[in-house]
C-alpha cells in the first residue's frame, strides 16, 4: 500500500501514528488533574397525605454545602472553653411542645377526613343529577348522601374543637419558648464568637474551597469539587424540629461519590 501514496501523505500518516499515542496521555493526564464528583440524594420518609402509610418525598431546593473541615468540631472545641454551658430547655416546656405537637396531629387528621367527606358528598351529587328522583339508583344514591353529611357535620365538629385545644396549646408555649431561644441565642453570640476566625483557619489549611449547591427537583445535586476530605452540610426543616446533616466524605477521582441524606443519618434537633 505504502507504495501507492504520495511522500506527504506517507509523512502525514507517520505523524498520526507518533501523535496519537502523545494525544492519548495528554487525555490521561487532563483526566488525572480533573475536579471529583459528589452526587447527594436527599429524601425522607413522611406520612402519606393521600391515605395510610408513608412515602419517601424528595427534598428539591434546598442548600448543600461541602465544607473542608468539620463545622461540628470547631463548635464544640468553642463550647467546651466557654466558662458557661449552653442554657437547656426545660423539661416542662418539652412536654408541653409534645401535647401541642400531638393535638396538631389530630386536629389535621380530622381536617383530612373532613375533606374527604366534602370530596365524597360533591361525587354523589355530580352522580345523582344523572337519575330522576323517583328512579331507584337515585334513592340509593340520596341515602348515601344524608349518611355522609352526618358523618361531615359530626366531623367538622371534631375538627374545631381539636384546632381549639390545639391553639390554646400552642398559645400556652409560644412564649415561654421566646424566652428560651432568646437565652440561648445571646449565648451562643458569646460562645461562638470566634467561629468564623477558626473556620477561615481551617480553610485555609485544608488548602481546598467550599462548594455550595442546591439540590433539583428530584432531590439530587451533583458537586464537583477538588479531590480531599470534605463535610456535607445541610438542614432541613420540620414544624417542630430540623433534620440537621454533617457527614464526612472523601472524594477522589477515580468515580463519584454517592450519598443520601435520610431521616436515618441526620441530627434530629429541636427548633424553638
Amino acid at each position: 500500500l505504502r507504495a501507492f501514496l504520495s511522500w506527504d501523505r506517507l509523512m502525514e500518516l507517520d505523524m498520526r501514528r507518533r501523535f496519537l499515542p502523545f494525544a492519548m496521555t495528554l487525555l490521561v493526564a487532563a483526566g488525572a488533574c480533573g475536579p471529583a464528583e459528589l452526587v447527594v440524594t436527599m429524601e425522607i420518609d413522611m406520612d402519606n397525605p393521600d391515605g395510610e402509610g408513608m412515602v419517601v418525598r424528595a427534598l428539591g431546593d434546598l442548600e448543600v454545602q461541602l465544607l473542608p473541615y468539620n463545622r461540628d468540631a470547631i463548635f464544640d472545641s468553642l463550647e467546651a472553653a466557654f466558662p458557661t454551658p449552653e442554657p437547656e430547655i426545660p423539661a416542662e416546656l418539652l412536654s408541653a411542645r409534645d401535647q401541642v405537637a400531638q393535638a396538631q396531629q389530630r386536629w389535621q387528621a380530622a381536617t383530612t377526613r373532613w375533606n374527604t367527606l366534602r370530596d365524597t358528598l360533591q361525587t354523589i351529587t355530580t352522580t345523582m343529577e344523572q337519575y330522576n328522583r323517583g328512579e331507584s339508583r337515585y334513592v340509593a344514591l340520596f341515602n348515601e348522601f344524608r349518611d355522609f353529611d352526618a358523618q361531615l357535620g359530626r366531623v367538622e365538629g371534631d375538627m374545631e374543637s381539636a384546632f381549639a385545644e390545639f391553639d390554646e396549646l400552642q398559645r400556652g408555649t409560644i412564649r415561654q419558648s421566646d424566652s428560651v431561644r432568646i437565652e440561648q441565642d445571646n449565648w451562643a453570640d458569646d460562645a461562638f464568637v470566634d467561629f468564623g476566625t477558626v473556620a477561615t483557619e481551617a480553610l485555609r489549611t485544608s488548602g481546598l474551597d467550599v462548594v455550595v449547591d442546591t439540590t433539583d427537583a428530584s432531590g439530587i445535586s451533583r458537586i464537583e469539587a477538588a479531590p480531599g476530605t470534605y463535610w456535607v452540610h445541610a438542614r432541613y426543616e420540620l414544624p417542630y424540629t430540623e433534620l440537621y446533616w454533617n457527614v464526612e466524605v472523601t472524594l477522589d477521582r477515580a468515580a463519584p461519590v454517592e450519598l443520601r441524606l435520610t431521616r436515618e443519618n441526620a441530627l434530629v434537633r429541636i427548633k424553638l
